[in-house]
């Protein structure tokens, strides 16, 4: 199983961003979903997750501002972040809980590479 992250960069205070994660090999099932970022010097902390039925969770910091969603079809999970502020800036991971084809009673966590988000003040 595979995670592949895009859609980062730098943008200015106040702009938007879109981040997408796409899973491929074999899946036979993807539970939750979620967002994680790391800005130097910090622990890795959850921005933002979504449960295959669609319930969402988000760190006080980015309530109201961002917005994770997914495609079941696609294997993808999204976040919209709107309003970035300097301190958003960090490496943004992918996490995904995945059952695989081979093995369907397991639950195992997989991890996109990172997309790195800067933003400006």
């Amino acid at each position: 199983v595979q995670l592949q992250a895009s859609g980062g960069g730098l943008v200015q205070a106040g702009g938007s961003l879109r981040l997408s994660c796409a899973a491929s090999g074999s899946i036979f099932r993807i539970n939750d979903m979620g967002w994680y970022r790391q800005a130097p010097g910090k622990q890795r902390e959850l921005v933002a997750s979504v449960t295959r039925g669609g319930s969402t969770n988000y760190a006080d910091s980015v309530k109201g501002r961002f917005t994770i969603s997914r495609d079941n079809v696609k294997n993808t999970v999204y976040l919209q972040m709107n309003s970035l502020k300097p301190e958003d800036t960090a490496t943004y991971y992918c996490k995904s809980a995945v059952v695989q084809k081979w093995n369907t009673q397991t639950v195992a966590d997989y991890w996109g590479k990172g997309t790195q988000v800067t933003v400006s003040s």
